[in-house]
C-alpha cells in the first residue's frame, strides 16, 4: 500500500469515527503503521500533523466553506481576469481547440504521454507544445485505457510515450498546488464554448473554498443552467488544474468525482489546510 493510499483509508476511518475523535495511534493501526511512521507519512503529505488534520475532514468544514464562499466568488469574479495580486496568480491560461482542430481529428498534432506520482496517487498526463491536454487519476484500466480514450477524442494525433518528457510538467503542476503564486502551465483542452466559460469559472475558485453548482452556473452567465453546470465539469479534461473538486451539492454533500469521493475530500481537506496556513 503506498502513501496516498494509507492517506486515504486513513481519512475514510476518520471521517466515520469522528464522533469519537480517535487518538493518532488508533488511526495508525488502522493504515498498518506505527503511530511515529504515521505521524511522519502524514505530516509528509499533509504539511500539518494528523490531529490538526481532523479539523478538515467533516462535511460541517464543507458546509462552513459553502457558506463563507459566495462572497470569495462574487470578489474573484469582480477583479476579472486582469486583475492583480494573489488572486489573478490563481488563473491558469485556457485555450479551447478550434473547430479546425476538432475537424482534423488531431492531424499534424502529437500527444507525449506518461505515468506521474502526485500527492493524490498516481496521474496519467499528457501533453503537446501549447500545453496540457489530459490530466487525470489513473483507472483501473491504467495506461493503456487512458491513451484510448485519448485517441478516441483525437484519432488522427502521434501518439509518443514519453514518461521522462512529461515528469517536468508533473512537477511544474504539483509545485502550483502547493504555492498559488507559481505560474500555471497553459492548457489545450477540447470543449464547447459553454463548458470553457465553466471550466474558466472553475479557475477562480480559491484553493481551500467550495462552491455549489448554483454558484458556477451563475458565474459561467447561465444561472439556470445548473444540470448543464454538473455536465461541464464532469467533462473536465484535467482535474487538478482545473479544480472541479471545490464544487459540492448545496446541501454540503461531497457529489460526485472522477477520482472517486475519498480523494475529492482529500483534495479539499489537504487544501484547506494549506490555505489556513
Amino acid at each position: 500500500m503506498n502513501d496516498y493510499m494509507r492517506i486515504e483509508r486513513a481519512i475514510a476511518y476518520l471521517e466515520a469515527n469522528f464522533g469519537n475523535q480517535p487518538e493518532v495511534a488508533e488511526v495508525a493501526r488502522h493504515v498498518g503503521l506505527s503511530e511515529s511512521q504515521f505521524h511522519r507519512v502524514f505530516k509528509r503529505w499533509a504539511g500539518i500533523t494528523p490531529k490538526r488534520f481532523l479539523e478538515y475532514v467533516t462535511a460541517a468544514h464543507a458546509r462552513r466553506r459553502l457558506a463563507d464562499s459566495a462572497s470569495i466568488l462574487e470578489t474573484a469574479l469582480d477583479s476579472g481576469l486582469s486583475g492583480s495580486g494573489r488572486l489573478h496568480d490563481l488563473f491558469i491560461n485556457t485555450e479551447g481547440v478550434t473547430p479546425g482542430e476538432i475537424r482534423r481529428r488531431g492531424r499534424g498534432l502529437e500527444l507525449r504521454y506518461g505515468v506521474q506520482p502526485s500527492p493524490f496517487g498516481e496521474c496519467f498526463l499528457a501533453i503537446t507544445g501549447r500545453g496540457v491536454a489530459a490530466l487525470s487519476f489513473l483507472a483501473d484500466g491504467g495506461e493503456a485505457e487512458e491513451v484510448q480514450g485519448l485517441g478516441e477524442k483525437w484519432p488522427e494525433a502521434k501518439f509518443t510515450h514519453d514518461p521522462k518528457g512529461t515528469a517536468g510538467t508533473m512537477k511544474h503542476i504539483i509545485d502550483g498546488l502547493q504555492d498559488t503564486r507559481s505560474q500555471r502551465p497553459r492548457l489545450m483542452v477540447r470543449g464547447t464554448n459553454f463548458q470553457i466559460r465553466v471550466w474558466e469559472a472553475l479557475l477562480r475558485i480559491p484553493p481551500g473554498h467550495v462552491v455549489s453548482y448554483g454558484q458556477v452556473a451563475a458565474a459561467a452567465g447561465s444561472p439556470n443552467a445548473v444540470r448543464a453546470v454538473g455536465s461541464a465539469i464532469g467533462a473536465n479534461p484535467v482535474p487538478l488544474l482545473i479544480p472541479c473538486h471545490r464544487v459540492i451539492r448545496s446541501t454540503g454533500a461531497f457529489g460526485q468525482y472522477s477520482g472517486g469521493v475519498w480523494r475529492k475530500r482529500a483534495l479539499l481537506a489537504w487544501e484547506a489546510a494549506h490555505y489556513e496556513q
